[in-house]
Formats: structure tokens, sequence, C-alpha cells
């Protein structure tokens, strides 16, 4: 049996903040199963490497023998989390709750244990709430209180509209661990606030507050902004291997890290030694390939994680990526740029028409595969490799 220390120790890697890991310490130390919630709303049911830094550590827990409850908010998802939003958040319909959670259930088991995982929906308490309950759960907590979450705050202070509903969403939240008896809760970093309202009602009613577990948002394939459907920075988890593999291989030699962080379930030792290896002259491609055929692996299999690399190799093989490339950063505006002006501003290209001819002569790929639309638009979150030729290549992000 792991002692406390190294369950500890599992527990914090990679972790933002553990409040409070004395508390923490005492909970393992008691020998008790214990329940360890995360809540997700499901108003964008298609899960992302993103969203698995937070399951990721779930899947720890459960290494550990602990249940795990994942909560999906379909009654506070018709509020909407107004959480690092700077206008009230529109809230989902019933119908539209219903679908997503559906999609959530069917992707969670491919990484958590089914026989440790109580899936549950808040609004089997929630809907039984009158009106009366309500309002004794909202004297819990003060409007000065609600006023210094960060979000709150800025708009606030820059006279944008916020409406009462917003302030019951992370009141809701933290009655959710009240009923659940939550000996644990993880949230991504934007979701401390809420957290740390969970522990002050399970005072309040008398019960032992639960430690709160931050995990840190993710960047997308951009490097620099949160990953996210919307910025398409993404790599889902339900996306082919082929296209999974393409996107991991196209992240930054020194991103690469992060993802083995916050991604990887090897050994910190294993890392390190990756690192070592780079550092005496490894190509980091190579240290990338092991984290692209693991990460497919858990989201499909061995073979198909196999067959993607396999296909990436080949696709290089005639005109195999330089060890070094130039990483180049564009700004966009929202409208996006045409791909044969980017061309030209990369200077891979001498102009647009040029651009166009070489894209025809079908001399111009993104991550090896072949372009034929020279007037498509690319936008914020685009990150990948471009060749022109045999030998012209950059590595382009755009951004805001």
């Amino acid at each position: 049996m792991i002692s406390t220390k190294k369950a500890i120790e599992l527990i914090s890697r990679g972790a933002e903040e553990v409040l409070i890991e004395e508390e923490l310490k005492k909970k393992l130390d008691s020998g008790k199963r214990l329940n360890i919630k995360a809540g997700f709303d499901p108003t964008a049911p298609d899960l992302h490497l993103g969203h698995t830094v937070l399951i990721n550590k779930l899947r720890q827990f459960q290494t550990l023998g602990h249940q795990i409850i994942f909560l999906i908010g379909d009654f506070t998802g018709m509020i909407g989390d107004p959480s690092g939003k700077s206008a009230t958040r529109p809230p989902l319909s019933t119908g539209e709750v219903k679908e997503n959670a559906k999609t959530y259930q069917e992707q969670i088991f491919k990484i958590l244990d089914p026989d440790l995982t109580k899936v549950v929906f808040n609004s089997s308490w929630m809907n039984k709430m009158n009106a009366a309950d309500l309002i004794r759960l909202a004297s819990h907590h003060t409007v000065a209180r609600m006023l210094e979450r960060d979000d709150f705050d800025k708009r606030y202070k820059s006279n944008q509209p916020i409406s009462i509903h917003e302030f019951l969403y992370p009141l809701i939240q933290g009655y959710d661990s009240i009923e659940l008896d939550a000996d644990v809760e993880l949230g991504g970093t934007d979701q401390k606030f809420n957290l740390l309202v969970g522990r002050q009602l399970q005072e309040v009613h008398g019960e032992s507050p639960q430690v709160v577990i931050t995990m840190p948002i993710l960047e997308g394939l951009d490097g620099s902004q949160k990953m996210s459907k919307s910025l398409g920075n993404y790599i889902g988890i339900d996306e082919p291997a082929k296209e999974m593999f393409g996107k991991i291989m196209s992240i930054s030699d020194t991103l690469m890290w992060r993802y083995f962080e916050l991604l990887s379930f090897k050994d910190l030792g294993e890392i390190e030694q990756y690192k070592k290896q780079v550092e005496t002259g490894t190509n980091p491609r190579d240290i990338k390939f092991d984290l692209a055929e693991e990460i497919i692996t858990r989201f499909h299999s061995s073979k198909s994680a196999q067959d993607a690399k396999n296909d990436f190799v080949k696709r290089f093989s005639n005109n195999a990526i330089p060890d070094v490339i130039d990483e180049i950063e564009i700004k966009v505006s929202e409208k996006g740029v045409v791909f044969a002006n980017l061309l030209k501003e990369i200077k891979l290209v001498s102009s647009t028409s040029d651009a166009h001819r070489m894209i025809k002569q079908a001399a111009v790929k993104i991550d090896g595969e072949r372009v034929d639309d020279g007037k498509q638009i690319l936008r914020e979150g685009f990150s990948a490799v471009i060749q022109v030729g045999k030998r012209k290549f950059a590595r382009v992000k755009l951004i805001a």
C-alpha cells in the first residue's frame, strides 16, 4: 500500500494549489475511501486534452482507491458559469444540457475506471429545492464576498452588468459538495473561488471542509492561449489518431515539456531522463514521438498510435523536417488571414501569385498534408508546420 507521503506527491504533481495540504494528509491517513468531486458544465461536450488535465488527476485518485464523483452540472449549466467572462453568459436550454451530458458520459471512461466512478447530475437535488431553501442558502454568503471574485470585481468596476442569478452559481456549486459529502474537490485555476465557497458552506453546515485542488489551464497548440475549440488550438480526444498525432508533433519543443508534465502518466524521473537526452543531443522530435504515442494509445490503441507514427514519418520521409525550423508568430484580427497572403508574409513565397502557383503545383503542405486552397482563411489559434517546396519550412502560430 502506498504511503501518505507518496500519495501526496502523486496528487500534487502538476497541481497549481492544494488547499490545505495538511487537511489532505489527515484525510488520507484516516484510511477512509474519500469522495473526490469534480464538476463539469455540459456547455462544450467534446472533450479535448485540456479537459483531461483534470480528469487525469481524478484517475490518479482512483489508483489510490478513492471514489470519483463526476458531477454533470445540468442544473448549473442552465445558469451558465460566468468565470472569466466579461458579460453575462446566456443559459443553456434543458434540451441542450441533456444532449451535451450524454456526450460527456461516452468519453470520460476512456480515462476513468467505471467501477470507481459515480456519475451524478445536480438537478437530482436542485430540482427539489424550493424558493425558501434557496433563500436560506443565499443567506450564507454576502455580496461583498461575491465581489471579491476577480471577474465580478472587474465587471462591477467597469459598470458592466452582473445579473443576480450569476451569484447563485458558486452557491449551488458549493451546495453540491454538501449533498455529495465531498472530501476533495478539483477544478481549474479559474474555479478557485467557487471551490472555496464549497468549503465555506460545508463549515456552515457543520461538516468537515473539503480540500481544494486547482489544476493549471493547459495551453493550446499555439503555446500561449488556453486550449479551446473556439480558438481552433485544441486536440480532441475523439479525433482520428493520425490527426491527433500530427497536432501533437506540431507543438513547440518548449511546450512539449508542459504537455509531458500535465498529460503524461510517465514517472517524473523518466521525463527528467528525456530532458537530459535532449541536452546531450537527442532530437526533441524523437521524444515528442513518445508523447504522441502515449496519448494516442490512451484514447485509441497502441496499433493506432504506431500506424499514426508510421504515417507521419512516411509523409515527411522524402522532405524531412529539418532539426531547426523558424518559429513565427503572426498577429491576426478576428477576420483571420488568407493562406496565400500568410505565405507571402512569412516569406516562404515572394508574392501571393507565387503562393497560388506553388499550391497549384502541389508544393505546399501543412503538417505534411497537401494544401489545395490558397484562399482559405486561417484564424487565431492556428499552429502548424508549413512547407513550401522541398526546403522551405516554418512553424507558424497565429495569435490575437
